[in-house]
């Protein structure tokens, strides 16, 4: 517990550590308001009840905010040292060597995926799936206001996407990553010297496949095949679907694949967990 304890107190964890107590409150905030949203009445009703003007009563209430996050940064400035260690010393080199705080989750998919996808690919999908959020969302209700009942799918989205694949990770990467980046429980010793033997192998390797260029075909496929799931399902249901029929196929394969895409990491954990399995689709150019 001894390195847990020293993670803890380290100035550098300072954020991580709110976020593990402010996060549960104010996702209990925005529940209970949106089911106080749902229980008002219809959702129009209720959002012209609370219907409060920008100015001077958000301005207001956005200006005083500031002003306590500025006191609260100042007096947090003055009371914790900046976390500077010593020069670098190309003899001695950090083990475990962790990035900032905001960058740990995508040093955790690192484990997972190839540094292109981990580093490129999954960040900037995040980025394109935000903008592309304005253009693929019909549903006119739930604006302006909580909601839980018109918005099940989106609220889940996100909080599974942001709880679940960032925070969650992030934790894991600061207090449960040790030395060579191997996985300790909280009570465990940090060994520097622990050594975890190489078991995992690529997907094709349990099937049986060890020809290079039948192995790259048979990824092609399984990776093919799960993206295709998306339109498989729009094809399915579309008949009896108003809302997929509004939608259009174009806007479905977007969102069915950023959706994919986002599920792909538990995918990914779960099979280097329980199977070893280390890449899904191997290449001579690239490894999924």
């Amino acid at each position: 517990m001894e390195h847990l304890l020293a993670l803890i107190t380290k100035p550098d964890n300072v954020p991580i550590l709110a976020i593990v107590f402010l996060l549960p409150y104010f996702t209990w905030l925005s529940f209970s308001q949106g089911r106080k949203n749902d229980r008002a009445g219809t959702p129009a009703e209720a959002a012209l009840k609370d219907k409060v003007y920008v100015w001077p009563y958000l301005c207001r209430n956005e200006f005083i905010c500031a002003i306590i996050i500025l006191l609260i940064l100042a007096v947090w400035s003055i009371t914790i040292d900046a976390p500077l260690e010593e020069p670098s010393d190309p003899t001695k080199t950090p083990n475990p060597s962790k990035a900032p705080w905001y960058f740990l989750a995508l040093q955790e998919m690192l484990v997972y995926f190839d540094p292109w996808i981990a580093g490129v690919v999954l960040p900037g999908l995040i980025i394109v799936g935000l903008i592309a959020i304005p253009y693929v969302d019909i549903n006119p209700k739930g604006k302006g206001y909580y909601t839980l009942k018109e918005r099940p799918f989106a609220i889940a989205t996100f909080c599974f996407g942001f709880i679940i694949l960032w925070i969650t990770l992030m934790v894991v990467g600061t207090f449960l990553r040790g030395p060579g980046w191997n996985f300790f429980a909280p009570w465990k010793y940090w060994d520097p010297h622990k050594v975890v033997p190489l078991t995992n192998v690529n997907l094709s390797y349990k099937f049986g496949i060890r020809d290079v260029l039948t192995a790259n075909v048979f990824g092609f496929v399984v990776v093919a095949g799960y993206f295709a799931l998306g339109p498989i399902f729009y094809l399915w249901k579309k008949r009896s679907s108003e809302f997929l029929q509004e939608l259009g196929l174009v806007r479905y394969i977007v969102v069915s694949f950023l959706f994919l895409t986002m599920l792909s990491l538990p995918i990914k954990m779960i099979l280097r967990w329980v199977w070893n399995i280390k890449y899904i689709w191997v290449s001579p150019w690239f490894n999924i």
